[in-house]
This record gives C-alpha cells, sequence and structure tokens, in this order.
C-alpha cells in the first residue's frame, strides 16, 4: 500500500507558542485540552504523538486529600451543612459568568 508524506508548517509567536495544524491534529487525533508527546532525537529531528492519558496521581493533591480525610475521620463534629441561603448567595456572585478553559489568557493573566 503506497504511503503519503503530508508536510506542514506552523509560526512561533513571541511567547514560544503556535498553533497544531489541522492535518497534524487529524492525524494524531487530537482534541482540545490532549496532551501532546514529543521525542528529541540526537539528529534533532524530532517526533511528535498523541501523550496517552496519565495515570499518576498529583502528589501535592494526594497528600492534601491523605490530610484532609484524616481530618474528617478525627474530627467529624467539624462538617456542616451548607445552608441553601449561602448556596443562593455564591449563585448570586459567579451566576452569568462565562468561562471558556480553552481561551488563550492574555500576557497579564499567564
Amino acid at each position: 500500500m503506497p504511503t503519503v508524506r503530508l508536510e506542514t508548517e506552523s509560526t512561533l509567536t513571541d511567547r514560544y507558542q503556535t498553533t497544531v495544524p489541522e492535518t497534524v491534529r487529524r492525524a494524531l487525533r487530537l482534541g482540545k485540552r490532549d496532551r501532546i508527546h514529543y521525542i528529541i532525537h540526537p539528529g534533532g529531528d524530532v517526533t511528535m504523538t498523541r501523550a496517552e492519558p496519565s495515570v499518576k496521581n498529583d502528589p501535592v493533591l494526594g497528600h492534601f486529600l491523605t490530610f484532609l480525610a484524616g481530618d474528617i475521620a478525627k474530627h467529624p463534629e467539624r462538617l456542616h451543612v451548607i445552608d441553601v441561603g449561602l448556596v443562593e448567595r455564591i449563585q448570586f456572585l459567579v451566576g452569568g459568568i462565562d468561562t471558556d478553559l480553552d481561551e488563550v489568557l492574555s500576557a497579564e493573566n499567564e
């Protein structure tokens, strides 16, 4: 079966960011928020593949959750039901705020 070699280019921004070209996204079956894995070969060639989802746990979060579980077990009296009024106040304060997790951050927000 004959193989077709596709080539494409992209440009680096001033902040060393680039858009992955559509042909590459399709070939690697990449979606928003997917991770990319790079292998840098001795001659300078780079192989780019779709990264497999990581099964590693965040060590900081893991320690925090362990601490939290232990504290809850030792002091269950510290747990309180969230008041309906508090939930309504939170919804009032953040209601109607749209968040796009894929939006590029401005230089001042990054």
